[in-house]
């Protein structure tokens, strides 16, 4: 029984990592431009070959939260890390993380607590 409860514990640890792996590529290959827009979690549950169900409660459960958080702030970092190792403006920012400029506002302040203008003057090398 110990062995087959370890085996789980093992496989769960194994598709989170995976997923958070996915997500790294995925999202590079958004910013690249080699894939037009962010999949939806049950997107990537299919090429991860799990059910939307399995993933998200296999993640929460490894985590304490929902996929959804995590891949939000892998998109959060990548948005920081544009804004203060490039000059594009923040409209072409959002465009290539797949945001209309008001929306990706709204998301970014909701996450960092300041917009993305402010979180740039303070924070660019």
């Amino acid at each position: 029984m110990r062995d087959a409860n370890k085996e789980i514990l093992n496989r769960s640890k194994e598709i989170t990592e995976k997923y958070f792996q996915f997500l790294d590529q995925h999202i590079a290959d958004v910013v690249s431009g080699t894939v037009d827009e962010f999949m939806e979690i049950n997107q990537i549950a299919s090429e991860l070959f799990l059910s939307h169900q399995h993933l998200t409660y296999t993640v929460q459960k490894e985590t304490g939260n929902h996929p959804c958080h995590f891949y939000d702030l892998k998109i959060i970092d990548e948005a920081k890390r544009m804004l203060t190792e490039t000059d594009k403006p923040i409209s072409e920012i959002a465009g290539i993380l797949t945001y209309d400029p008001s929306n990706f506002s709204k998301f970014f302040r909701k996450f960092v607590g300041q917009t993305p203008g402010q979180f740039r003057k303070e924070n660019k090398k």
